[in-house]
C-alpha cells in the first residue's frame, strides 16, 4: 500500500496542490451531507450521479505523529495489518471480495491520518461497508500475522528508502527541520523501530486508534444521504466506540540558524540541490497566509512557466530541471520547498546561488499582474480538470476533516486564491522563506564521507 507522505518531491508539486483541493472546484455545485452515527463515527456524503459506482474512504484520525515513541512506523504498520484478515474474512480474502466484486482496494498512510478507500458498483457499496466495520472490530493480530507483515515493512523500507538515495536525503532533511517534533520521523519508521513492533504493542495500539469514534466515514457517488445513513448504519453501528489514546499537542521547538546537510552516495547518478523551509500550514495561517504561499510556489516553481525554470533551466541553463511547492495540508507546521537538477558541470554552489538570487527577487518586489494572474488561474483550473474523479472529491473533504478544518474550507478555496493580492506574495516569501527555518540539502556522487 502506498505511503503518502506530508511533502511530495518537488518534481511532482504541481499535480499534488491540485490533488489536495479538487473538490473546491466543483463546490458550488457539489452538495455535500453530514451527521453522525450513533457510535460516534462521522459521515461525509458527496453525491455524484453520473455513474452507477461508489466511492468509501474511512479515515482515521492517526498517522504517524501517533506512534508511541520507540515504535516509529506503528501507523503504517497497520496500514498493511488491516488487510491481514479477521476471525471471519481470513488472510487477504478483504481484497480478494472486493476485486471479485469488481472493486478496487487500497490504503494510504501521512505523518496525521491514515485512509482506507474502495472503488466499487454502487449496489455492492453494503458490501464494502460490512467488510472495513468487520476489520474495524476484529482484526487477527495474532503473533504469526504481526511478525510477517513486520518484515514486509522491512522489505518495502529498504526497497523503497533504503535503496533511493534522494529518499534516504529527504529524510534526514525532515529530522533536521522538525527537531523533535514528530514530522521528523519518517512515515514508514526507523529500521530499528520497526523490528520492535510485535503483537502485544499492535493490539494496544489498535484497541485505541481504530475505533469508530476515531474514523471520518465518506461516501462519494451514485447515492443519496438517506441511502448512506442506512447502509452506514446498518453495517457501522454494531462496532462499539472504544476508550481512544488522547493526540498529543507537540510544540514546534523554535530554529535558531540554517542547517545544512551534504550526502555522497555510490548509488547517486546526478547531484541534486533540495531546500525546506518550515511555514506555517493551512491549519495554522492567518487568513490567506496559506493560500499567498501556495500562489507564491506556484509563481516560482510550479510549472515550466516558473521563474525558478525560466530562469535556471531555459535562460541561465544551469539546470536541467527546478520546481518548487508548498505542502500546507497538515495539523502541524507545512512544508515549502525547492529542488533543483543542476547541468553538467555546473557546481551546487553555484546553483543554489542563483536559487537564492530568485528567492531574493520574491522578497523584494511583488510579482507581475500578468504572472500572478496566470498562477492562481492554473491553481484552480487544475483542480477544475480533475473534477470528474470521484475518488479526488472524496479526499479533498476527508484530508480536511483528518487535520481539524471543514467541508466549508474546502469549498471556499479557489476564492480565496482568486484574492492573493501581489502584495500577499511578497509578504509571504519575506515572513517565511527564512534562513534559519531552512535545511538545505547537497546530495552527489562519491564516497560517504
Amino acid at each position: 500500500m502506498p505511503i503518502v507522505k506530508r511533502f511530495t518531491y518537488a518534481v511532482a508539486t504541481a499535480a499534488a496542490a491540485a490533488f489536495l483541493f479538487v473538490a473546491p472546484a466543483v463546490a458550488q455545485e457539489t452538495h455535500v451531507f453530514q451527521f453522525a452515527l450513533q457510535n460516534g463515527m462521522q459521515v461525509v456524503v458527496v453525491p455524484d450521479h453520473r455513474a452507477p459506482v461508489v466511492t468509501q474512504m474511512l479515515w482515521f484520525r492517526v498517522g504517524a505523529v501517533d506512534d508511541p515513541p520507540g515504535l516509529s512506523g506503528l501507523a503504517h504498520f497497520f496500514e498493511h495489518m488491516m488487510f491481514r484478515g479477521t476471525k471471519t474474512v481470513k488472510g487477504d480474502q478483504f481484497a480478494q471480495t472486493v476485486a471479485r466484486n469488481g472493486g478496487e482496494t487500497n490504503a494510504f498512510t501521512t505523518h496525521d491520518y491514515t485512509a482506507f478507500y474502495e472503488q466499487i458498483a454502487k449496489d455492492r457499496l453494503s458490501l464494502v461497508m460490512n467488510l472495513e466495520a468487520d476489520r474495524m472490530a476484529n482484526l487477527d493480530l495474532s503473533d504469526s500475522n504481526v511478525n510477517t507483515e513486520r518484515n514486509v515493512v522491512l522489505e518495502e523500507r529498504r526497497m523503497r528508502i533504503d535503496n533511493d538515495p534522494q529518499a534516504l536525503m529527504r529524510e534526514q532533511m525532515d529530522a533536521a527541520l522538525h527537531l523533535s517534533h514528530p514530522y521528523g520521523r519518517p512515515v514508514i519508521g526507523w529500521p530499528d523501530e520497526i523490528r520492535h513492533i510485535g503483537r502485544k504493542e499492535a493490539q494496544d495500539f489498535y484497541n485505541h486508534h481504530y475505533a469508530p469514534n476515531n474514523a471520518i466515514l465518506i461516501v462519494a457517488g451514485d447515492v443519496t444521504p438517506d441511502e448512506v445513513r442506512k447502509a452506514a448504519s446498518a453495517a457501522y453501528d454494531k462496532v462499539s466506540p472504544r476508550e481512544l489514546t488522547p493526540r498529543a499537542e507537540f510544540a514546534q521547538p523554535q530554529r535558531l540558524g540554517e542547517t545544512r546537510l551534504s550526502v555522497y552516495r555510490p548509488d547517486v547518478k546526478v547531484p541534486l540541490l533540495m531546500r525546506f523551509y518550515r511555514v506555517v500550514s493551512y491549519t495554522e495561517a492567518k487568513p490567506g497566509e496559506a493560500e499567498a504561499l501556495e500562489t507564491l510556489a506556484q509563481l516560482m516553481g510550479g510549472d515550466a512557466t516558473s521563474t525558478l525554470y525560466r530562469e535556471l533551466v531555459v535562460k541561465r541553463r544551469l539546470a536541467t530541471n527546478a520546481a518548487a511547492s508548498y505542502d500546507g495540508y497538515a495539523r502541524d507546521n507545512g512544508t515549502f520547498g525547492i529542488y533543483a537538477i543542476p547541468r553538467p558541470g555546473v557546481r551546487l554552489d553555484q546553483l543554489e546561488h542563483a536559487v537564492d538570487q530568485i528567492i531574493s527577487t520574491y522578497t523584494k518586489k511583488m510579482p507581475a499582474d500578468a504572472d500572478l494572474k496566470r498562477a492562481k488561474t492554473q491553481l484552480v483550473a487544475d483542480a477544475m480538470y480533475q473534477r470528474d474523479n470521484q475518488y479526488s472529491l472524496a479526499s479533498a473533504y476527508g484530508q480536511a476533516l483528518s487535520i481539524a478544518l471543514t467541508t466549508d474550507d474546502v469549498d471556499t478555496w479557489p476564492d480565496r486564491i482568486r484574492a492573493v493580492t501581489a502584495e500577499a506574495v511578497r509578504d509571504a516569501a519575506v515572513k517565511d522563506l527564512l534562513p534559519r527555518e531552512a535545511v538545505t540539502g547537497y546530495l552527489q556522487p562519491g564516497k560517504p564521507r
